[in-house]
């Protein structure tokens, strides 16, 4: 059985992002009867869509109907909505004016961290998100998000510290263990980023946690319990390519062939665009020699990717295995073209008695 480390040319998917998010302030005792209060419960209410909150926030603020804290939490939610909107210049303005307002409410220091991040303005959102800490040293938010700029950054074990100690403080919060998990994978602690993805399952169900989590199992050789994880997203999302095309891969690591061309079936169904699915379909079908299926695959594969030299190597043996050694030659070669010195091509040529 080859490992999934080992493995050259197969591909997977690999679905870690990592996460930032925001804050805003809910309203409390609102009734909706007058004008007033049903600006503060559209602003501030927790079920508010971006436009909303840009309109109660709006509302709030060019009405001059609040001061002080309430005026600051008014720019800091008008300012949640254009990020949100991905307007990150209008939001970092209402951040900037809330801050005039009030220089003490950590939540519009975070907000404007989270956009400098998205801006990545990362030595400004750490900035930001020092001084969100400062004021409010048990904002877990705000951790979580300073550990994103240190990751964007480069600097993986701060971004590590910073998401466990958003997780001191609310043990409950899905995104920092996601966080947390895909900084662990980039530090090579799979074991550690297992856990903390199981986390998020038990928190936060969802297809990027199973396929996170499936992932791990798959770069620890545990194949089974990878199957099992993909197979959730199967049941549960099946019309999406994601489970298909990742169970597919584990199945075709196992030497599972009429199981992983069944799920690149699949996945090809849902994703007619993913040169991957048919690359690996390809592969499958190679091993069963079935070499027409294989080279139609391979050739649709590069139909989306022409630059692949892998893809190129791939056709190479699947027509040095049929005989055609002049047009496996020819293939290796444009791999070349590609990538001079690959060694797979390069390998190639040898096999097939040609030189470079």
């Amino acid at each position: 059985m080859p490992s999934a480390r080992s493995t050259r040319r197969l591909a997977g998917l690999i679905a870690c992002a990592v996460v930032t998010t925001t804050a805003f302030v809910p309203a409390h005792g609102q009734s909706g009867a007058d004008k007033p209060d049903r600006a503060k419960e559209l602003c501030m209410g927790r079920t508010s869509s971006p436009d909303e909150r840009l309109a109660g926030c709006n509302a709030i603020i060019e009405g001059k109907t609040e001061s002080g804290r309430l005026l600051a939490v008014a720019f800091c939610n008008r300012g949640h909505a254009w990020t949100e909107r991905q307007q990150y210049e209008r939001a970092i303005a209402d951040f900037d004016e809330g801050i005039k307002v009030d220089a003490t409410y950590a939540c519009l220091f975070n907000n404007r961290g989270r956009a400098w991040n998205l801006l990545k303005e990362y030595d400004k959102a750490i900035a930001d998100l020092d001084e969100a800490v400062r004021l409010d040293p048990k904002f877990a938010i705000a951790y979580n998000n300073r550990g994103v700029a240190w990751r964007n950054k480069g600097d993986i074990e701060r971004a590590v510290a910073d998401f466990s100690e958003s997780l001191r403080h609310d043990w409950n919060y899905a995104t920092a263990y996601d966080n947390r998990a895909a900084a662990y994978l980039k530090l090579g602690k799979t074991d550690q980023a297992l856990v903390d993805f199981s986390m998020v399952i038990d928190l936060r169900p969802s297809i990027f946690a199973f396929i996170n989590r499936g992932n791990a199992y798959r770069d620890l050789d545990q194949f089974d319990d990878a199957i099992a994880d993909y197979s959730t997203v199967v049941e549960h999302w099946p019309d999406d390519a994601r489970g298909w095309r990742n169970r597919g891969f584990v199945k075709l690591l196992k030497n599972d062939l009429k199981g992983a061309i069944a799920d690149y079936d699949k996945a090809i169904k849902f994703d007619p665009h993913d040169a991957f699915s048919f690359n690996n379909r390809g592969m499958a079908f190679a091993r069963r020699k079935q070499l027409d299926k294989a080279l139609a695959d391979y050739d649709a594969a590069l139909r989306l990717t022409p630059d692949n030299p892998t893809l190129h190597v791939n056709r190479g043996d699947a027509l040095r295995d049929k005989g055609n050694r002049n047009a496996a030659i020819a293939a290796y070669r444009a791999a070349l073209a590609i990538k001079p010195g690959f060694a797979e091509a390069l390998r190639g040529l040898e096999a097939a008695g040609a030189k470079p």
